[in-house]
């Protein structure tokens, strides 16, 4: 056996060991690296608040606290006015839900010659298995779902926690992240970390934008219906329609919907007309035109990291896609190096014929298969 055979086996079982046990690790601190990668967006994109109130003498932890006190009051306040309207609507509902039924009892009846009435309806579903099961799972879940929220409301605190760290210690954190490198790459730093800011910023800031028109024009129109708690419902539209990508729009107009259904099933119809048709407008007039100038980036691009996104981290990658991807197109964009391009109809979308062949010609050489262009240019035509 050579000498060095023992030591280079060691040396193999040792740096597998280390591999599982850095895997290992990674595996269970994947949860506080997510929270972590959270915490640093939400910090980026309230740092330009909290750098122009420091700008203007005041204390920067004083500064990060007020900005997400703002954010909590405005967070408890929708939560609170959007839980009290849906209180009252499924109360109403429930109460209404006998005249619903016989409605559709009736249509069906008339529709298709049937005896069906609705005291038999209610003890078929009372009875039916799916419910009873359904019930007895709802009551073995209840400790679950208990669990999920605590474990929910302590990740929502660690995040608020590190966001306000990275927030308020900003400086002294690029500081110690460019006392480790050499000159040259603290420059490259604090330029990524200055564009990360701007298109998280951007972001956030062209997101509010559209949120605010998005529910001024859900607004007119539950106004103009008559849909109770209107303004509520405007701006969980907004809200939820700009901040969920890509099915944010669907699960904002579904509430809407549910309401308007309450007061007239056709005015149901018209929520979902106008949600659909809003959305267009959105995507090809709306958002291009305010995208352009905070983040610019392709929709295709913009669609395509939301995917990637989500199936990275689920509902978290697909928030933080976007401003990522930016982030990483503005970057990249500084250090590549861009040619001016050549003026050819190609580029355009356009054709380049060949000059000298009348258009008889070419028909003639392309019924032929290429025969007549090759005698063509065989007899000295260009």
């Amino acid at each position: 056996m050579p000498a060095w055979l023992p030591r280079a086996m060691v040396m193999a079982l040792a740096l597998y060991g280390c591999f599982q046990l850095g895997s290992w690790a990674f595996h269970q601190l994947i949860g506080l690296l997510i929270n972590i990668l959270i915490a640093f967006f939400l910090a980026l994109a309230i740092e330009p608040a909290v750098s122009r109130m420091s700008a203007h003498g005041m204390r920067r932890g004083l500064a990060t606290f007020l900005v997400f006190l703002a954010v909590l009051i405005a967070g408890i306040g929708f939560v609170l006015l959007l839980g009290s309207m849906l209180a009252g609507q499924i109360v109403d509902m429930v109460e209404e839900f006998p005249k619903y039924l016989d409605s559709v009892i009736n249509w069906v009846n008339q529709t298709f010659h049937t005896e069906l009435s609705r005291v038999e309806v209610q003890d078929s579903l009372l009875h039916s298995d799916w419910l009873q099961k359904y019930v007895q799972n709802s009551a073995t879940g209840v400790l679950d779902v208990s669990t999920t929220v605590l474990g929910g409301l302590f990740r929502l605190l660690m995040i608020f926690l590190f966001s306000f760290y990275f927030a308020a210690d900003g400086p002294r954190l690029r500081r110690a992240l460019c006392s480790v490198l050499p000159p040259a790459r603290q420059a490259e730093v604090l330029r990524a970390w200055e564009i990360a800011v701007d298109k998280t910023g951007g972001y956030i800031y062209s997101r509010g934008l559209m949120a605010l028109i998005s529910g001024v024009a859900h607004y007119i129109l539950l106004v103009a219906l008559g849909v109770p708690y209107a303004p509520a419902l405007a701006v969980w539209v907004g809200l939820v329609s700009q901040f969920i990508p890509t099915i944010g729009t669907y699960l904002a107009g579904a509430l809407p919907m549910l309401i308007a259904f309450t007061v007239n099933p056709w005015y149901a119809l018209w929520v979902l007309g106008f949600v659909v048709v809003y959305q267009q407008f959105e995507n090809y007039v709306l958002q291009p035109k305010l995208t352009s100038k905070t983040v610019d980036i392709h929709p295709a691009v913009a669609f395509g990291s939301v995917v990637a996104g989500t199936a990275l981290m689920g509902a978290v990658g697909a928030l933080i896609a976007i401003p990522a991807v930016a982030t990483l197109q503005a970057f990249l964009g500084a250090y590549v190096k861009r040619y001016d391009v050549t003026d050819d109809p190609r580029v355009h979308g356009g054709h380049r014929w060949r000059r000298g062949r009348p258009v008889v010609s070419r028909i003639r050489s392309a019924v032929r298969g290429g025969d007549g262009a090759d005698r063509t240019d065989a007899d000295g035509s260009t």
